[in-house]
């Protein structure tokens, strides 16, 4: 039985510190327990058209919003001292360090291994080519709304709940 959390971001712009959407699908005894999603306002709630046409999220749709600090404490009840799984892990935990760093939040105290899980590098090593979050879920049978961060980390975990079940 495993229990871990997987994690998506996207960002409003080309800068790690500008989350405006987090995902984080949490799994129990390799049963998905609790879906967590959350759109972010970034700092100065800054877009580039780039990332708008990629993700679909506007400033108009974060403007309202408070940034990740206002959320912090529920990403931190489902992330502190578990394992965590990405498809692109160096992406996503840089996310959370650089946006937790410009808020003056300490990531060592959610207590993660210095890298995470990464589902991209593990289907990668077994021959999926392309090995990108969309190909992998649609090569194992698995419903995606691509670049919705939710959707990417359901995704993720039934990603990597398939690759545990066959060790």
């Amino acid at each position: 039985m495993h229990s871990f959390a997987a994690i998506d971001f996207e960002t409003a712009t080309g800068y790690m510190e500008s989350a405006c959407a987090i995902g984080i699908v949490t799994v129990e005894n390799d049963l998905i327990t609790d879906e967590y999603y959350r759109l972010i306002q970034p700092p100065e709630n800054e877009y580039w058209w780039q990332n708008i046409k990629v993700h679909g999220i506007t400033p108009e749709m974060t403007a309202s919003l408070l940034g990740f600090h206002a959320i912090y404490p529920e990403v931190r009840e489902r992330l502190l001292g578990k394992t965590v799984v990405a498809h692109n892990e160096s992406f996503d935990r840089n996310v959370l360090k650089r946006t937790m760093r410009m808020y003056g939040l300490d990531y060592e105290e959610l207590l993660l291994p210095d890298r995470w899980e990464c589902t991209c590098r593990i289907y990668r090593s077994l021959g999926y080519k392309p090995a990108t979050l969309n190909a992998c879920c649609d090569r194992q049978g698995i419903a995606l709304t691509h670049h919705e961060a939710l959707s990417d980390a359901r995704g993720c975990a039934k990603l990597y709940l398939n690759y545990l079940s066959n060790l």
